[in-house]
């Protein structure tokens, strides 16, 4: 008997603590330091040694003109120099944080123009400038194309995945940094990755409980204000013992996902009705007319008359049946009155669509 009990309190005990945490997050799992963020680079460049997939393209012409005329070679006006190995792109990539020049990047090559495939071919020095026009990148290497395409004098041809596109991995060389603003000022700013005012009051709460009263501040439901050191080397480490604070998140909203592409449904966990009757399936109203005549005795003194007759009758189609929610239903039992009847996606759907058009749907419907 008591080991039974024991049992009983060490699976309850084992039940609760991996309750408590699968609610705990990490601080950096739920919001990101204002001015620590990646910045997009791109450009525009020519890919070079392809097997005769290139473009056939005039700016393509015109890259190539502008490129050998900074080597000193002059092309006379007006001839073409009919290079089908060569392809007009666009390059781009994502300088990181505190990324220094020195350091490599990957970029990401897309043709502009009709070349058929980059496979096999070198992308030419190419800079990548940023939103403010400035040089902080400069991309070269050989693509690794993960598409193919080939075609047969008969006109067949087959085509696998995007040969378009590639990538070079550390193709980019940083040659400048960004000015993060991390180490300015006193204090740093956390940026809720979802807005909501009770993440944000339990994000204050556990650093003032961690650190000390008054460490932090709630500037709305999205931000939340951090007092922290101004040495860089101090702050680093306040932030590192900062970003792994776990929080308590708050429950999101009611909602209900609909993809209209793809017919996916996902019902958040605090999705209920109001009392409501569903009825799936199909159903088929009937309703035939006839005469029906009225014949008085004979005396009576009365007119024969003829008055119509109508019936209406209703019928079933399948295995429709009428499912009755009560107040306060949960997701669980929508789930499983839905899978009684084995509704598809589409007929979840519309299940979804009328209760919230009845004012029975306690959530947000959104269709994507």
């Amino acid at each position: 008997m008591y080991t039974r009990k024991l049992i009983s309190l060490v699976t309850l005990i084992f039940c609760l603590f991996f309750s408590v945490q699968s609610w705990a997050e990490r601080v950096k799992d739920l919001a990101n330091v204002a001015g620590v963020r990646p910045n997009q680079l791109v450009g525009y460049g020519l890919v070079v040694g392809l097997n005769g997939s290139g473009d056939k393209t005039p700016f393509a012409e015109q890259s190539l003109r502008s490129m050998l005329n900074k080597f000193g070679i002059h092309i006379p006006p007006g001839q073409k120099t009919n290079a089908k190995n060569i392809a007009a792109v666009a390059v781009h990539a994502s300088l990181p944080a505190f990324a220094k020049p020195g350091q490599k990047i990957d970029v990401t090559v897309s043709s502009l123009g009709n070349a058929k495939s980059l496979r096999g071919g070198t992308l030419l020095m190419t800079p990548l400038k940023g939103v403010d026009g400035n040089v902080y990148a400069l991309a070269q290497g050989n693509l690794i194309v993960g598409g193919l395409d080939a075609s047969g004098k008969d006109g067949s041809k087959i085509t696998i995945n995007v040969p378009s596109v590639g990538r070079i991995p550390d193709g980019g060389m940083v040659e400048r940094s960004v000015n993060t603003g991390f180490n300015l000022g006193n204090t740093i700013t956390l940026n809720l990755k979802d807005p909501d005012f009770t993440t944000a009051t339990n994000l204050v709460n556990a650093i003032n409980q961690k650190l000390g009263a008054g460490t932090a501040r709630a500037e709305d439901g999205d931000s939340v204000q951090v007092m922290a050191p101004r040495s860089r080397n101090q702050r680093v480490a306040f932030l590192s013992l900062l970003e792994n604070i776990e929080v308590q998140a708050g429950s999101p909203s009611a909602r209900v996902i609909v993809n209209s592409r793809t017919g996916t449904v996902v019902i958040g966990q605090n999705v209920t009705v109001g009392p409501a009757a569903v009825t799936h399936g199909g159903m088929v109203v009937k309703i035939e007319a006839s005469q029906q005549v009225s014949q008085p005795n004979p005396f009576a003194g009365g007119t024969t008359q003829v008055t119509p007759n109508t019936a209406i009758s209703v019928k079933n189609q399948g295995s429709g049946r009428m499912f009755e929610f009560p107040k306060g239903t949960s997701l669980n039992d929508i789930v499983e009155a839905v899978n009684k009847v084995g509704a598809a996606p589409s007929d979840l759907v519309a299940i979804l669509e009328a209760l919230k058009q009845a004012g029975a749907l306690k959530a947000d419907l959104m269709v994507i």
